[in-house]
């Protein structure tokens, strides 16, 4: 038999010791669990956009901050960010799964959000320059569309954003799209970019953005979940990809395999067993480690370390 049908399990990312790092038992007010953080530094301390889940099942947005990214949390003892369906009504059931990008052009971060509406999930963006204020930027997809984020300049004028829509028509199988606008406001030009696979693959069912792209000589690095269907329910791992440096619609490489998934007691059983979800990674210029922010089994929040030349070595080689 073929020895290259043997494909080893990329052994990339490397779990912290502290993990989970964060979890309800942490938080400075009662909450069900904290998962699913958007990560930056800023002026060298880590701040996490924390998706919170509230004893009502709704979630919100809370910051928790650190010199280290590891430990010491500063959390914030109120919510930063709460749904407002009196005047925001696509987030009557809550805001959820924050990704964040610096807009230079802006001077801004810039914040896709899911928004849960009475029609399903849907995208939306808020924009801060200080993580103390939210100016809400509205929806700019329908539902049910969700795992966006934006890129952090125009190409030809236009910003891009990645997502993930899921229609009838695919029989709930979600894709990877990417869309076109001239104002973040209005989006078009919509195109598949990255399929789910068919079959037993890992992420034959659906496929979803992880956190925002990183930018990198190769081109833009993309960090993506897969759910497989099992008989004893779903099972969420990451995988690897690389788009085009000028023009992000075309695919350079995609991984056969997942580089991480749920293996640790904790992101195996919790209110979703089997998984592992990333809205936030930093990258360190300095010694070229990745941080990788992730939510283990929609309870807790870890981290995992990883070095950029091997992520795209892997994807190279």
């Amino acid at each position: 038999m073929d020895k290259e049908l043997f494909i080893k399990k990329a052994n990339l990312f490397h779990r912290n010791p502290a993990n989970p790092i964060l979890d309800a038992s942490t938080w400075p007010y009662k909450v069900n669990s904290v998962f699913n953080p958007g990560a930056i530094e800023v002026n060298g301390e880590t701040i996490l956009l924390v998706r919170v889940e509230d004893l009502r099942g709704i979630s919100h947005f809370t910051i928790a901050r650190s010199k280290n990214g590891i430990s010491d949390w500063e959390i914030e003892p109120h919510p930063v960010m709460m749904p407002e369906p009196e005047t925001h009504p696509e987030e009557i059931w809550g805001i959820e799964d924050p990704r964040i990008m610096w807009i230079e052009e802006k001077q801004s971060w810039f914040i896709a959000y899911t928004a849960y509406s009475r029609g399903g999930p849907l995208v939306s963006l808020a924009e801060t320059k200080d993580f103390k204020t939210f100016k809400r930027l509205g929806p700019v997809m329908p539902p049910e569309d969700k795992d966006a984020a934006l890129f952090p300049r125009r190409f030809n004028g236009r910003w891009i954003m990645l997502h993930r829509p899921v229609t009838t028509y695919f029989q709930g199988r979600g894709h990877i799209w990417l869309s076109f606008s001239p104002d973040m406001k209005h989006w078009g030009d919509h195109q598949i970019i990255l399929e789910a696979r068919d079959g037993a693959w890992w992420d034959a069912h659906k496929i979803g953005l992880g956190p925002p792209p990183i930018e990198t000589s190769e081109g833009w690095l993309i960090l993506y979940h897969g759910v497989r269907q099992t008989a004893s329910g779903s099972i969420y791992r990451l995988g690897l990809a690389l788009l085009d440096l000028n023009d992000p619609r075309k695919v350079v490489k995609r991984g056969d395999t997942w580089v991480f998934g749920p293996e640790e007691p904790y992101e195996r059983v919790g209110d979703v067993d089997n998984v592992v979800f990333s809205c936030g990674w930093i990258h360190d210029r300095n010694d070229d480690t990745i941080r990788m922010y992730y939510g283990a089994a929609d309870t807790c929040i870890c981290m995992a370390e990883a070095k950029l030349k091997d992520l795209l070595d892997y994807l190279l080689k």
